[in-house]
């Protein structure tokens, strides 16, 4: 048996495949296209469905691909075993329709024997129990002797996904010695024990399971196979586990060097090692694949996985953060095979850091709530934390349940891991809720589902304004497929040629029209449906019209030039915003219409003004510079070469179209452009806000519309300058003076309800009461805003010389509450801050403060008087 280091066996298994006429693809990205069914991507198969289901045409009926994958269901084990993980490369062949058992059975045998030169006589085989075809291709065809292919039942050898395609599995086991066995008589392939690793699964879908529970045949059948890349490589290194395979072995060792530990030393210690290790290769390549932490979604999944890392460093006694430094030996490892890693290596550095440090900030405030829950829980007597608290600490603090039971185990306590448990069972189904029902795609069917699988419409080009040769092959209308439409039908038109840009990569569809002989349709919008089909969508606004028609399409060419304006601009904002900022600055999403453009990026402050105002500079500059626009087609290495930026989480094919402004900026886009970037006129900047962590959002127009903007704020400039009575030249001096007369006029009307305070003093002091001994003065004030009750209550404690002011006023509703405590009445027991905070519980609010000085506010100004009794009431109990 030969030792192969993970990227050799990776390669060789992609090599071999397309000695088998496959065509080899590359990883797809772990955010899922067009399937709503997944969070990630979880195996090899998992992109590939609709190619599957016959929803969409594959690039070929082989394909052999490694994918990335994320799987989180025993996220929990992760760490305790040497056996779980979150992240694993998946290598898989797939036949669309093309070969089946009698060719993927030896290759698959061809495969493991010669090129990885395992042993024969280590090798099992399973197969369905009702599968003899497959055992017969095992044996005869391949020689594998009879008491070496084993039969198991539907659970373990049988692939389905409720109705649709499924079909019956065989797996190759690699028997790994009686030191990985369980010492049972029983023992053998199947068996629980660590012996026998089973490494391929060939699933061989050739059955439709149908509502009823039969199965019929496919008229196509398929292959999807999937063999475990760091599986196959623990037993050519052998090795125990995939923490022991070279590249993961490096990762574990970077880790080991900065927490100053040997692995395999001490369990604890070795359970933290292998939590850091899985997940900073999921965190490195969820990044690197667009997705940012948040509360939600995969960005959840995310700052989890990160988060579970950080925690398990800090048990390690690493200082500081370290997360983003140890990504470096995740890109060392598999940057050739995973370019995106590279490229994105500064970006996916700022992320790690800033989740990272945001983490230790939110411990700090969990520890502190955790704290303040246990001191309630000593003055309660209680001993038991709720499930609910101990799961707000996890879910909003993201506080692990270990740390919390550890802190409350050092204190004497527990946690309710019941109701601990519910509340993350509730959690869970309240995400799956929030799905919604899916199918295997995650959606529901359409009526585009009903069009055949083949249907295509080719792009006439962007340049072009009308086809006049076009044939209507597909129609659906009023929501049904049709053959004829009638005049006000809604209707998608399919159509063998269009000049229609259809709705993509942020830009909006094309509006237009359609002509034949016998009707019009107005085109309002044109939009990719299931298989890419395009559908121009609209109303049939003359006579009817039919399938197979022949049919003039013409473009609203003003509207997609003021299109372009702005997708042209967004190229420049992007290389603007990289320029200012930072190469970390990366495309988070966009939105491109023909009255404005919406461009969100990946950057973690608000721009300053300064900062808006150098985009903004930078973008006309490049406008006016009369930069020309070329777009060409080439490889990807070509593209890649010439400097072109791809945007996050986008598949690309082997030819790729690039979008060159004059070599200023230059990107990967199928959109509509200008063909220079004076073409633009102008660009102005409306706003910028943040929309997502980590995430932020410029605004912004062009050409007409800026000027539109111009346009509309001379007019308001003139529409202030005539209620202000000053020319537009003079209007800042005229406004300055209005805001210092302004200015004065409130000092003197400060000073006036001081006055009136003032005079209010006598009437307080001779409603004063004796409490246990203390002189109080307790009274509603009205029309005092915080700093006037403040005045008053030092007059009123500086006349009394010895005792406590409570003062309370209200205003639209809402209540202010004060409280002073002379220094004699503190050391009698007396306390401002829980006086204030007692009072403004009895009026819907709360506060609290120094013992000698404490404010407070309140929601209901109806309750002042029960709030005022509430604070003699209080300082009785005080006094001792």
């Amino acid at each position: 048996m030969k030792y192969m280091g993970v990227n050799e066996v990776r390669e060789a298994f992609l090599s071999f495949f397309e000695s088998k006429e496959h065509l080899r693809l590359q990883s797809f990205p772990l955010v899922p296209h067009n399937d709503k069914s997944l969070l990630l991507i979880n195996s090899g198969m998992a992109p590939m469905k609709a190619y599957f289901t016959g929803q969409e045409i594959p690039p070929s009926k082989r394909v052999t691909t490694c994918q990335k994958c994320i799987r989180t269901g025993d996220i929990e084990n992760v760490g305790k075993t040497a056996r779980h993980g979150t992240f694993f490369e998946m290598l898989g062949d797939f036949s669309f329709g093309d070969y089946f058992k009698n060719e993927i059975i030896p290759w698959s045998w061809e495969f493991v024997t010669e090129v990885l030169g395992i042993p024969e006589d280590k090798l099992y085989v399973t197969i369905y129990e009702e599968d003899d075809e497959s055992g017969d291709i095992w044996h005869n065809a391949v020689g594998v002797p009879r008491d070496r292919i084993k039969k198991l039942g539907k659970a373990d050898n049988f692939w389905e996904h409720g109705t649709g395609p499924c079909g019956p599995c065989t797996e190759i086991y690699y028997d790994r010695g009686e030191k990985y066995g369980c010492d049972s008589p029983d023992c053998g392939v199947g068996c629980d024990c660590d012996r026998y690793m089973e490494f391929w699964n060939l699933v061989l879908t050739q059955f439709n399971a149908e509502v009823d529970g039969t199965y019929t045949e496919l008229a196509q059948k398929n292959v999807d196979t999937g063999m475990g890349l760091e599986r196959m490589a623990t037993i050519l290194q052998g090795v125990d586990s995939i923490f022991d395979v070279d590249t993961v072995k490096s990762i574990r060792d970077a880790i080991c060097q900065k927490a100053n530990v040997e692995y395999g030393k001490n369990a604890k210690t070795d359970v933290s090692v292998r939590v850091i290790t899985d997940h900073i290769r999921s965190v490195t390549m969820m990044t690197a694949d667009g997705v940012l932490p948040s509360n939600e979604g995969r960005g959840y999944v995310l700052r989890r996985l990160l988060r579970r890392g950080a925690r398990h460093g800090k048990l390690l006694g690493i200082e500081g953060e370290f997360l983003a430094e140890l990504s470096k030996s995740v890109i060392a490892c598999s940057g050739e095979a995973y370019p995106e890693l590279v490229d994105k290596q500064e970006y996916i550095y700022k992320i790690l850091s800033i989740e990272e440090n945001s983490f230790y900030k939110t411990i700090d405030n969990g520890m502190a709530i955790l704290k303040s829950d246990m001191d309630e829980m000593k003055d309660a007597g209680l001993t038991t934390m709720s499930g609910d608290k101990a799961f707000r600490l996890y879910d909003t603090y993201g506080f692990p349940i270990d740390l919390t039971k550890e802190i409350l185990e050092e204190a004497g306590m527990n946690v309710d891991e019941d109701a601990f448990a519910a509340e993350m069972k509730q959690q869970k189904e309240r995400a799956r809720a929030a799905r919604g029902k899916s199918t295997y795609m995650g959606a529901a069917e359409t009526v585009y589902h009903e069009l055949p699988v083949e249907l295509e419409t080719s792009f006439a080009g962007y340049d072009v304004k009308e086809v006049s040769d076009a044939k209507i092959v597909a129609l659906v209308a009023n929501n049904e497929v049709a053959g004829v439409a009638q005049k006000g039908d809604s209707v998608s038109v399919f159509l063998s040629s269009t000049p229609c840009y259809a709705e993509s990569g942020g830009q909006v569809g094309d509006h237009g029209t359609i002509k034949t002989s016998k009707g019009i349709v107005l085109v309002t919008d044109c939009i990719k449906v299931i298989g890419g089909k395009i559908a121009h969508v609209g109303q049939v606004i003359e006579g009817s019209i039919s399938v197979d028609e022949k049919a003039v399409v013409t473009v609203d060419w003003e509207r997609r030039m003021a299109t372009a304006r702005n997708h042209s601009t967004t190229h420049l904002l992007q290389k603007a915003l990289r320029t200012v900022l930072g190469t970390h600055v990366e495309q988070a999403g966009s939105y491109v219409s023909p009255d404005r453009l919406r461009f969100d990026f990946t950057h973690f402050t608000a721009l300053s003004d300064e900062e808006v105002k150098a985009v903004e500079k930078m973008v006309n500059d490049s406008i006016f510079a009369s930069y020309v626009i070329e777009t060409a087609e080439m490889s990807i290495e070509e593209a890649r070469n010439k400097g072109a930026m791809a945007l996050f989480g986008e598949k690309y094919g082997d030819v790729v179209r690039v979008v060159d402004m004059g070599g200023y900026s230059v990107e990967l886009c199928g959109g509509a452009h200008l063909t220079n970037t004076a073409q633009a006129g102008s660009f102005k900047i409306l706003s910028e806000n943040g929309v997502a962590a980590g995430v932020r959002r410029i605004e912004a127009v062009t050409g007409s519309e800026a000027l539109k903007h111009y346009q509309a704020q001379e007019e308001e400039l003139r529409e202030i300058s005539r209620l202000v009575k000053a020319t537009p030249d003079k209007l800042v001096a005229r406004v300055e003076q209005l805001m210092a007369e302004q200015k004065e006029m409130a000092k003197e009307l400060e000073k006036l309800k001081a006055k009136m305070a003032g005079g209010a003093v006598e009437d307080i002091l001779n409603a004063k009461v004796d409490i246990k001994g203390v002189v109080v003065v307790a009274a509603e004030v009205k029309d005092l805003d915080a700093n006037g009750m403040r005045t008053l209550g030092d007059q009123l404690k500086n006349k009394l010389g010895s005792g406590i002011v409570v003062l309370a006023g209200g205003a639209e509703g809402k209540v202010n509450l004060m409280v002073m405590v002379t220094d004699d009445a503190v050391a009698k027991g007396a306390h401002a801050g829980n006086i204030v905070k007692a009072a403004a519980a009895a009026c819907g609010g709360g506060g609290g403060g120094r013992p000698n000085m404490a404010q407070a506010g309140g929601k209901d100004a109806s309750k002042i008087g029960k709030a005022l009794e509430v604070a003699k009431e209080t300082i009785a109990q005080q006094i001792k």
